[in-house]
């Protein structure tokens, strides 16, 4: 466990968000609940801060650069966590920077049905059995929901 917790802290110390997510599935066979909020605190903490950057010299994150993947990631995961936890308004704000903080225009127009989504007051569940095709994002290969059966009408 004290290697485990030399890694993370070697890459929490150098802003690593993507080697922080090479080391999830140990976390989770390693550290006690505490211990693994506070891990992905730490992931969050970073997205906050490498987003915050990113913001404020008017850049944007490219899919293709591991750091910027992982901290999308990051972002979107705390988007659909205040999402699933009913908070559909502080989620519409989040996917609407996210999607503007990134190059790649199919997340870009994910983040917007998203949006659109937490606008309309759709609950979570709901939007995952009306409007998400779930096969077809499990199959796609990224890490946020790509595909969707129909459009959101507000």
């Amino acid at each position: 466990m004290d290697e485990l917790k030399a890694k993370v802290y070697k890459a929490q110390s150098e802003g690593d968000i993507a080697s922080l997510y090479v080391l999830e599935a140990q976390a989770h066979e390693t550290f006690d609940e505490d211990t693994l909020m506070a891990f992905y605190a730490n992931i969050l903490d970073l997205a906050l801060e490498r987003m915050t950057n990113a913001l404020e010299n008017m850049e944007r994150l490219d899919m293709n650069e591991v750091q910027d993947f992982a901290t999308l990631r990051a972002l979107y995961e705390y988007a659909i966590e205040h999402y699933s936890a009913g908070s559909a308004h502080d989620a519409s704000a989040l996917f609407e920077v996210i999607g503007g903080l990134s190059k790649d225009e199919p997340f870009n127009t994910a983040m917007k049905i998203h949006q659109a989504a937490c606008d309309a007051k759709i609950p979570f569940d709901d939007f995952i059995e009306e409007y998400v095709d779930m096969n077809a994002t499990q199959n796609g290969g990224k890490f946020y929901i790509s595909y969707f059966k129909k459009e959101i009408s507000q």
